[in-house]
Order: C-alpha cells, then structure tokens, then sequence
C-alpha cells in the first residue's frame, strides 16, 4: 500500500483531455508552472492552474489520441532553456528544441514525444580561459570565451547565484557539459562550471542596473531614423492589416539594425513567410561582417500550423535566450513576429481553463503579460565585477484583424511601447514600402535621442527632421482642399508645399528593400539626402515670392537627380550629393535671373 501510494505521490492520472489542456489528477506535489511529462508518449506539458489535487496542464504537443487514465509525471522544475555554444545559427521551435536535429531523427513532420536536447552534448568547443586560479569571481563574470564562428565570439560567464575563488581552470577541446574551472565558494565547497546554463524561461534574467536609452538602433531605414527612431534598448509595435508589410519590415530591420546579435521568433507565423527566413537569413551577407546573416542569428520557428500552447511559449524562449546575449555585453535585436498570434494561443488556452473572458474573448491577463515581456528589453549593467552594458531592442509586429487598431492586442501593446510604426494598407496597395503612415506614427524618443544626432550626424539634423514633419502635414490639409475643389485654387507657395511633400515621399520615404544601394542608407546620406530636399523647398519658395513660373520650377533639370539620390553608392562618398546642390543653386538663380 506504502509503495502504490508513493507512486501514487509521484504520478498522476488523465481525467480530461480538451485539446492542448490535459486536467490530470493526484498531482498535490507538484508546483504551477512545472513541467510534466504526459502519457505513455511523454509530450512535454507546463502547469497552468492547481485545484486541490487536479492540475490542469497545457500540452507543447498534438494531444489527438489521448485519453483518461494515461501517466502524468512532473518533472518538479520550471520550462527552462539551455545556453551555452550552439546557440546562434540554430533553428529551435517554441520549446528550444532543435528543428535540424529532430529532422534528422523523425523526418519532416516532427514525431510526438521526441525527446531531444537543445544544445548538442557530442560537439567539442575550443575554451580559452581568461581567469587565473586564484582569481575572485562572481556571478556574471566572464571565465573564457569561445569562438563560435568566425563573427561570434561566446562569452562563458559564472552562472547566478556562484561566487567565489577559482581553483582550477583548463584550456583545451570540451563539450558543453565538461567541466572546464572550479570554484570554491564561501562555505569551501568546490563547485564545478561547465560552458552551459539553465534559465527558467518565465523568469527575468537579472542585472544590476537598468539604464536611460540614449543612443538610436541605426536600422538604415530612412522613414524610421529619420522620423520615428527607435533607441537600442527601447520598444516598439509594428502594428498593420494583413498584407502591409510587417513581415518585410521585420525582415528588414534584422538584417540591417545595427546589433550584434539577432533573434528572430516566428511566433504563430505562416509557414510560407518561416520559410523564406530560413532560406534568405543563410543566405544574406551582413554588411558589417560580410559571413552570412546566420552567423549572428538565433531562429525561433513555431509556424502556425505547430501546436498553440508552444507559441505561448516561444516568446519566452526568445526573450530569455535575448537576455543571455544582453549579459555577455552584446547588443540584441528581438523581432516578434506576431505577438497577436501569441494572445490567441493566450486566449484559446484561456478558453479551454473556463477563465472569465475580457475584450473580445481575450483573458483579463492579457495587458499585464504583454507588460512582462516588453519589460525584459532594456540597456542595462550587466552582472560581473567589470562594468559591462548590454541591451535588448524589442520589436513586436502586431496583426489586427481587419487593421482595426482599436482591438485589445493592439491598444494593450501601445500602453507599453514607445514606438509606434503604424502600417497603412492604403500605402502598401500604392506600392509605397515601408508603407509606415507618418502621419499616424510616433517615436517617444525623438527628444531624448536628439542630443546624440546632433552631436554624431549634424546640428540641423533634428531642425531639418522638424521641418520635414511638418511639411508632410501641411500637405494633408492641402490634399483635402484639392480635392474639394482643385490644385488650381492653391497659391504657389503652397503649390510648393505639395511638390516638396511628394518629393519627400517619393524620393525619400519610399525605399526599396530589394535594391542593393536602397536597401539601407547610412545616416550621413540620410541627411544629405534630406537637406536636398529642403534646400528645394526653400529656394523655391524665394523664387515663387520673386515671381518664377511654378512649372518652370517643378520641370528644371535637377529634379531627375534628386528623385535617384537614393541609388548612390556610399563609395561615391560626399561628391555626387555637392554636384546636385550646386546643381539645383545655378538652375534656381538662372530662373530667378530671367
């Protein structure tokens, strides 16, 4: 009897089963959020909720075919994930299991209960130790590194909670679970560092201080340093109808934002979109390395088509693993693709708990975990006794039904970000990419980030980003009286106006991600590009007020150059941008003079 009850202790029993939440009996033992292993198959399961000795269980697996009375086991430890080498240039899915290795293993469609571990136990690492037996160290501190590839250099640091003197450390060839230093802690016990750690996913990894954002991610596209930028460290939404481009916006800032490191989390994603990361991420030289895009990249891929309690899970996966490289120094790009996905994995399992709804079916919770994950991104001190800071920039795409704006997701998001790059479908139709509406964005940085453009790119550059701004609105209140009752009732200053907004959004908004020289433009071009632009507007202004025909204006020479700025090449350095002013400053004055 003693015996049956001690198993009885440790292993519960399915009584119901309602797609991916399995309620499982005589589980008084375990604690919320274990993992648990559930039936015969083992499919990997987390604990939601405990009533009495019921534990109610969300399934990382397909759960058809399971029925009352199979096993459960707890595992009576948190969903953690494994970090150490091997981490960047691999595919994981929502539950940081390796997508290659279990292809190898099962074939296309992944098998159930597969067990796998996520960083490979048989592959040897090149350690070099850069502490001496003897030397102090604690937490966070970094003991070697390994070259990971030829971009990456791992940084292996003391995990939490260890500090201590090192009493021995060895250079060589070892794989991640061998020993490779000794440290005696303040009690004199000797504890053993490998090149791994573990982290619960739900957990903040901690640090010693969080700090003000004060410098731009420099992503290279142009609408968005110039206009809406985001700081490296800082937050901001994508949010857009189906077939906007928030896709490709991601895409683009994660080749081109200016990190170390990339993590990429399809959350609930396309399987088609999925694909085409997979394929062009190894594929994509990095401009700052020239090696593959992949060198610096960690892909999270849970396609739609994966079980939904696993999309719940990738964004922490993500995140956790962003925090691990944000310790080490490193500045992350964390692209969350889409955080509306992940509600509904959030909404479905909430649903299936009998949980009273909120707006539109969506849990009462749902604010408050969006909070928790947007506020693991941040600049930060990092832990160590050297004064290390790395940061986390997160940009979470988000997909409205309809583009309606107002929906939960979208306003819950918008509480916490600070940056709000609205896309417009009206825009994307026209073919006008990125199709980020400039008059429906904001960046609430813009005023904190204004000292270091003025002091790294130009002192006009915030006067010349100003005057851009309002010229793009003035032009929205002239387009309505246009068309109310014609461009022929305008005068010829504002006639101006308009010809400079177009120029403004033609020439420099609009860029094109599939051109090599658009694709991204440095911030000096940027802002040689846009005092072109303006020096049109004002010299034609003063050749209005002096009596100069505004279509001799619109139609002078110049024009063509101006609106083919962008394909320059950056080799060509400053010469072609100083022909064009001059260029445009003779054609003006030669009107002027007539």
């Amino acid at each position: 009897m003693f015996e049956r009850n001690g198993m009885m202790m440790n292993q519960g029993r399915i009584v119901k089963v309602s797609g991916p939440l399995v309620v499982a009996e005589n589980m008084r033992n375990c604690n919320m959020l274990d993992v648990v292993h559930v039936s015969k198959m083992n499919l990997i399961g987390e604990i939601l909720e405990i009533h009495e000795d019921k534990a109610s269980i969300q399934v990382y697996e397909e759960t058809s075919g399971l029925g009352p009375g199979e096993p459960v086991v707890s595992t009576h430890a948190p969903l953690s994930v494994e970090l150490g080498p091997g981490l960047i240039e691999n595919i994981f899915d929502g539950i940081q299991r390796p997508l290659e290795t279990m292809r190898a293993i099962s074939g296309d469609n992944i098998t159930r209960g597969i067990k796998v571990q996520a960083l490979s136990r048989e592959k040897e690492w090149d350690f070099v130790p850069v502490v001496k037996p003897g030397d102090r160290v604690q937490a966070g501190d970094i003991i070697g590194t390994v070259q990971e590839n030829e971009v990456f250099e791992h940084r292996i640091m003391v995990p939490y909670g260890i500090e201590g003197t090192i009493e021995s450390i060895e250079k060589g060839r070892f794989t991640i679970d061998t020993p490779v230093a000794k440290v005696k802690n303040k009690n004199g016990d000797i504890v053993d560092l490998t090149m791994m750690q573990k982290w619960p996913v739900r957990k903040e990894r901690p640090y010693k201080e969080k700090l003000s954002p004060n410098e731009p991610l420099i992503t290279g596209q142009r609408i968005i340093d110039t206009l809406f930028p985001i700081a490296s460290g800082g937050v901001a939404a994508i949010p857009g109808p189906f077939g906007s481009g928030k896709t490709v916006v991601q895409h683009q800032l994660a080749k081109w934002a200016a990190a170390d490191i990339v993590v990429y989390i399809g959350c609930g994603e396309r399987g088609n979109e999925m694909t085409d990361v997979l394929m062009e991420f190894p594929e994509l030289k990095d401009p700052k390395t020239g090696h593959p895009l992949m060198k610096r990249t960690v892909l999270i891929a849970n396609t739609s088509d994966m079980p939904v309690a696993a999309r719940e899970a990738s964004i922490y996966t993500g995140i956790t693993i962003a925090e691990y490289f944000r310790d080490m120094g490193y500045t992350v790009a964390l692209m969350a693709d889409s955080t509306s996905r992940w509600a509904e994995a959030l909404r479905e399992m909430s649903g299936r708990l009998e949980e009273m709804p909120g707006e539109e079916g969506y849990p009462a919770y749902l604010s408050s975990r969006l909070a928790q994950f947007y506020e693991r991104a941040g600049k930060v001190k990092t832990l160590g006794s050297d004064d290390r800071t790395g940061a986390i920039s997160a940009i979470g795409a988000v997909s409205p039904p309809g583009g309606d704006l107002s929906e939960p997701v979208t306003q819950a998001t918008l509480r916490i970000v600070k940056v709000f790059w609205g896309l417009d479908y009206n825009l994307s139709y026209k073919r006008h990419f990125p199709a980020i509406n400039w008059l429906q964005s904001y960046s609430l940085y813009v005023d904190k980030l204004a000292d270091w453009y003025r002091d790294n790119v130009s002192r006009d550059w915030n006067r010349y980003r100003n005057e851009m701004m309002r010229i793009l609105q003035e032009e929205a209140g002239l387009q309505e009286i246009v068309q109310l009752v014609g461009i022929d009732s305008l005068s010829a200053t504002d006639r101006v106006t308009l010809e400079a907004a177009r120029s403004i959004r033609e020439d420099y908004l609009q860029q094109n991600a599939f051109n090599e020289e658009d694709t991204y433009t440095t911030l000096e071009k940027q802002f040689r590009m846009l005092k072109i632009i303006l020096q049109f507007f004002e010299k034609s202004q003063e050749a209005v007020r002096k009596g100069v025909d505004i279509n001799s204006l619109f139609t002078i020479p110049v024009r063509e150059k101006i609106s083919r700025m962008k394909y320059i090449s950056p080799t060509e350095g400053e010469k072609p941008f100083d022909e064009i002013e001059d260029e445009l400053s003779k054609q003006i004055e030669s009107l002027i003079g007539g």
